[in-house]
């Protein structure tokens, strides 16, 4: 286990420097820049802003000098949020974006998982065919409708629930709800077509002809094993997930990570752009190793070489 962990560390470390440098590269090619939105910016104080942040100097010198600060855990000040550095956007942003994406992951899994068991074990029937239509709806309807029908229904029409902020338990109805609809039904799916071929194998037929309990059966030999699939989709869903929904962050007004993102790609803000990156990349890589360790809790019988 040890020696398997240092080696996915190894390749977690190569992993996010080739998204670092790819980045970097692809971000620099873009026509544009940081300044240029700049109302009435002459050709001397343009000089002076490329100087002061670095700008001025080649390519290749500006990314050494930003993978070695990096590497110190420094990303640099943002060029466009003044007296700001990345790292303190992040710091304040992402447990935002984390708090509303831990409790969408939460939800989506409590109510994935049993709802995908139920399907299965009425397959054909009523109930799987409903199931079935939901989890449809949820994979093929986009987030930003979902935020719409929620808004107008439970924020406009019937005014349940606030439609923007953060200041109180209601405000985290209608974006978790909207944030878990879609893993909610694709976790579904899995858990339906996994435990339906779990529930085929040998070892359930002989453990039902021991006359084994319909419950015992079903979450001590099918569950653990038809769930693998569904943490292997965990792995990248909570690291998107937690750094945050761009499109839900943005209707209800939530001063999270996702936000700050789109703002900086659109601002041209190298340093920030490259900071969330990163630092989504590392999360990524993180939680996929996460998974596989969970495997093998999970299911004794994989071995990780």
């Amino acid at each position: 286990m040890a020696k398997y962990v240092v080696k996915r560390i190894a390749m977690a470390i190569v992993t996010i420097w080739a998204v670092a440098t790819l980045t970097f590269f692809l971000m620099n090619m873009v026509p544009g820049g940081p300044f240029l939105s700049e109302k009435a910016v002459s050709p001397q104080a343009m000089a002076a802003l490329e100087a002061k942040y670095g700008l001025d100097k080649p390519l290749s010198e500006q990314y050494v000098t930003y993978m070695t600060d990096a590497l110190h855990g420094d990303f640099g000040d943002s060029l466009k949020q003044r007296g700001r550095t990345v790292m303190s956007i992040i710091q304040t942003k992402f447990p935002v974006s984390a708090k509303v994406g831990g409790m969408s992951i939460l939800v989506a899994f409590c109510v994935g998982v049993p709802l995908g068991c139920v399907a299965a074990l009425n397959r054909g029937k009523f109930l799987d065919n409903l199931i079935s239509v939901i989890a449809t709806c949820g994979i093929a309807v986009p987030s930003f409708v979902v935020c719409t029908v929620l808004m107008y229904f439970l924020g406009v029409n019937l005014k349940l629930l606030p439609t923007f902020g953060l200041t109180s338990w209601k405000h985290y109805v209608m974006p978790v709800m909207a944030l878990s609809f879609y893993p909610m039904a694709y976790i579904m799916r899995l858990m339906r077509s996994s435990m339906l071929d779990v529930l085929g194998q040998d070892y359930m037929r002989t453990a039902r002809a021991k006359g084994l309990g319909q419950f015992k059966i079903l979450f001590k030999h099918a569950l653990r094993n038809a769930i693998l699939p569904v943490i292997t989709y965990l792995g990248p869903l909570t690291a998107y997930t937690l750094v945050g929904s761009f499109i839900v962050e943005k209707i209800f007004t939530i001063p999270g990570l996702g936000g700050e993102f789109v703002g900086s790609i659109t601002s041209r803000d190298y340093t920030v752009i490259m900071g969330t990156t990163i630092f989504l990349a590392a999360l990524m890589v993180v939680m996929n190793v996460i998974v596989d360790i969970l495997y093998k809790i999970v299911d004794p019988r994989i071995k990780l070489n």
